[in-house]
């Protein structure tokens, strides 16, 4: 099975502008590079990955753009641009031609306006992602899963996809409205979802048990072709390690055709961004 972590972190405190990494959160707050994950990619099998931004700034995307340059094994990288700025077409232009470059990712969660997305100001930003075959990652939770079903309705050739399930809050038992919220952006066939972060939202000590009825719903809403599967490291490691939740990952989707199996766990990933691993 060729296996792509289709969504992980690099990241150094000393860069300064990770407004949400502060030394409280202590088991994150240190250097991560390719160093640290290349053992983990070995002992489970993965052939290469798509580094996702952490930092709502360009110098960010240019830092894992640097890395990608001289990491064989990162295929892509999702960076950051702003979207709102009457410049971000051109911004994205001057980006689409760089070798690994492959989307783009504003941290949504964290904006206090979750309708910006659908303003028309953002209209040319996306027209332009879509004109150059880039991805749109979401990042998001159920309240703003209306607002980019709506950016895909609006935008149907434009390449969007899910972080985390939409990051349910699966320690808290949330089912129903998650469900629901899922299922809305799943009607848009340009809308695939990664199946990424959900032991992060389950806690310390979950197991595959905690996560079946959120992967199996993925899975039954997006289909094999249309789910991404990734590791979210370092984050995830505050709630396992990265070998236990590719296991994990694995087994939930161990009843699937391995057809199936085998496009969630790398194919999917190639082929939503662009990916060229032989290169």
């Amino acid at each position: 099975m060729t296996t792509i972590d289709a969504h992980h972190h690099f990241w150094d405190p000393q860069r300064g502008d990770y407004g949400w990494l502060t030394p409280d959160l202590a088991h994150l707050y240190r250097s991560f590079g390719p160093a640290d994950l290349a053992p983990e990619l070995d002992a489970c099998g993965v052939l290469g990955t798509v580094v996702v931004q952490a930092a709502a700034t360009e110098a960010e995307c240019d830092y894992l753009l640097g890395i990608a340059a001289r990491t064989r094994w990162v295929f892509g990288v999702v960076g950051w641009l702003d979207l709102r700025s009457r410049s971000a077409p051109e911004r994205i232009a001057s980006r689409a031609g760089l070798p690994k470059f492959v989307g783009v990712r504003p941290m949504l969660q964290d904006e206090a306006d979750i309708a910006w997305i659908t303003s028309p100001g953002t209209a040319p930003a996306f027209r332009a992602l879509a004109e150059h075959g880039l991805a749109f990652d979401a990042l998001i939770r159920v309240p703003q899963a209306a607002h980019v079903a709506a950016l895909a309705a609006r935008n149907p050739d434009l390449k969007i996809v899910i972080d985390h399930g939409a990051k349910p809050d699966i320690a808290g038992a949330e089912r129903t409205r998650w469900a629901a919220a899922m299922r809305e952006l799943a009607r848009h066939p340009n809308v695939h979802c990664k199946y990424s972060g959900l032991l992060t939202e389950a806690g310390t000590g979950a197991g595959a048990g905690d996560l079946r009825f959120y992967a199996q719903m993925l899975l039954d809403l997006y289909g094999p072709s249309r789910l991404i599967w990734g590791s979210d490291w370092p984050v995830v490691l505050g709630a396992s390690s990265y070998r236990a939740w590719i296991g994990m990952a694995r087994d939930l989707m161990s009843e699937a055709p391995p057809e199936s199996r085998e496009a969630i766990m790398g194919g999917n990933a190639v082929s939503f961004y662009g990916l060229r691993p032989d290169e």
